[in-house]
């Protein structure tokens, strides 16, 4: 697969100003186009925000590898300078647990009270928790 990456005002030099470029020439260059992006993984976005100190899932997106996604995932989920880091993660790398199985699942740490924060106390100089 081939990617060539334009931006705005680029002009391909084989397309010699936009309009003049072959009817037949436009309909191979769309189809070509339009197939490899039907194959593009489908990537999950999370963004840091300047206020938080955690990730949060913003949403999904198509791309053709990870640069391409944190770029787009920067045009699509940050217009207004809101996040500081992003991190995308192609879905099918994403494993999750059942939630029809959650009281089973999660039954063997309600026998250990010690895991439970309520009894610690914390500093008030401590922050972020």
């Amino acid at each position: 697969m081939n990617i060539r990456k334009f931006y705005y005002g680029d002009i391909p030099e084989d397309a010699g100003g936009g309009s003049s470029v072959p009817s037949h020439k436009k309909e191979s260059i769309d189809t070509t186009v339009n197939i490899e992006r039907k194959d593009w993984p489908l990537w999950e976005v999370f963004i840091r925000s300047k206020q938080g100190m955690d990730h949060k899932h913003m949403g999904s997106l198509h791309a053709a590898d990870a640069e391409m996604a944190i770029e787009n995932a920067r045009d699509v989920y940050t217009r207004r300078m809101e996040g500081v880091s992003i991190w995308v993660v192609e879905s099918r790398n994403i494993h999750a647990s059942n939630p029809e199985d959650a009281e089973s699942f999660y039954e063997p740490a309600n026998d250990k009270i010690y895991r439970h924060p309520t009894f610690y106390d914390l500093p008030d100089e401590l922050e972020h928790m």
